[in-house]
């Protein structure tokens, strides 16, 4: 065993493999707790749309049958949605996978990757798999730095990665900022505007992907089905972009990539209008509550365009996890993210959101 173990590239042996949130099937387990929450993966806590429901359960009786290997209904409606054309639409077990396609079409070993540090931990992550190399930027001020990152630059470049909003802080990029980025950007560099939350963006004067890809090619935009439309446990999501860059991307493309209730859940998930705008206008009023209530409690929270909130507990945030977890709830403590001493909370139904609230103050003293 040894030595096929050695045989194995270096950069795969050495990679941290992603940590993801705390099922909550395993904290039943762990803690002997049955009522428990989650609020640490950024899930929609109202579930999908019972129409997406009722069309999958419809869908049952044909996984017998493959997928639609070229997604064609679902590409119809987002044709709709966004005004493009099918070309220009790629679909991707998550939007993570559309990440894994641009990384291994665009870059491999010999080349660099940019993003922000920290970030959305796929991109390292994924990098890594394909022998590039990641350079990191520091965030400025709980934002992305992009005169930092046009510094870093070089003609080994490929792509740069922005996840906009950003995870975890909340933030978003300004249009003029992001305007004179793409200005003094090289030809040869592919900007990858990731927009997993972009549905919770409240704030104004924020670059889309929509604006700029057709005058732009270089700037590719992401979208999920995992966090406005509830379907995290479908694994569903697409970009959009020239269709000259999405030929690219079906050429590594596994075939049947996205499975067939992935693609009818997330159809008829756009269909239903009211069920996501029930979802946003009580994220964005949990949202408002929690900064309110942390700023009360002595926190510093951060203003989020995302359905989740990066506090500072001005303490050991592992610990103030793991306190939490005896409580029955599950947030996320940020020392990977490079914020030992913050949390990050999803937004729940008021009833969790407040349970959380009453557990932090429980394990953390303050009243």
């Amino acid at each position: 065993m040894k030595s096929l173990i050695e045989n194995v590239k270096n950069y795969i042996r050495d990679l941290e493999p992603y940590p993801p949130g705390k099922p909550l099937e395993e904290l039943k387990r762990e803690y002997g707790i049955e009522e428990a929450i989650k609020l640490a993966s950024n899930e929609n806590p109202f579930g999908p749309s019972p129409k997406a429901i009722e069309a999958i359960r419809d869908a049952l009786g044909a996984i017998h049958r493959y997928p639609d290997g070229s997604g064609y209904y679902l590409k119809e409606k987002l044709k709709e949605l966004w005004g493009v054309e099918s070309q220009n639409i790629v679909l991707g077990n998550g939007s993570n996978e559309i990440i894994q396609f641009l990384i291994h079409a665009f870059s491999g070993p010999g080349t660099e990757v940019i993003s922000s540090d920290p970030a959305f931990l796929v991109y390292r992550k994924m990098v890594q798999v394909f022998g590039g190399k990641n350079i990191l930027v520091p965030l400025r001020e709980n934002s992305h730095d992009l005169n930092a990152i046009l510094s870093k630059v070089n003609e080994k470049t490929r792509l740069i990665f922005l996840d906009n909003p950003h995870n975890p802080t909340g933030s978003v990029i300004r249009t003029d900022e992001f305007n004179a980025f793409l200005e003094a950007l090289p030809e040869h560099v592919l900007v990858c505007l990731d927009e997993a939350y972009g549905e919770f963006v409240r704030e104004q004067d924020v670059p889309f992907g929509i604006d700029y890809f057709r005058k732009d090619p270089r700037v590719v935009f992401l979208r999920t089905f995992s966090k406005a439309y509830g379907l995290s446990g479908l694994r569903i999501g697409y970009g959009i972009m020239a269709k000259e860059i999405a030929s690219i991307l079906e050429r590594v493309r596994q075939p049947f990539n996205v499975n067939a209730l992935a693609q009818i859940g997330a159809l008829n998930a756009l269909e239903d209008r009211e069920h996501l705008e029930h979802t946003l206008q009580a994220t964005w009023e949990g949202l408002d509550w929690y900064f309110e209530t942390l700023q009360d409690l002595g926190f510093k929270p951060l203003k989020s365009n995302t359905n989740f909130m990066l506090v500072d507990l001005g303490m050991d945030a592992k610990a103030i996890y793991e306190k939490m977890l005896r409580c029955g709830v599950i947030i996320r403590a940020m020392s990977a993210y490079g914020f030992p001493t913050s949390i990050r909370i999803t937004v729940g139904t008021p009833a969790e959101n407040q349970r959380c609230i009453e557990a932090l103050k429980e394990v953390t003293g303050r009243r």
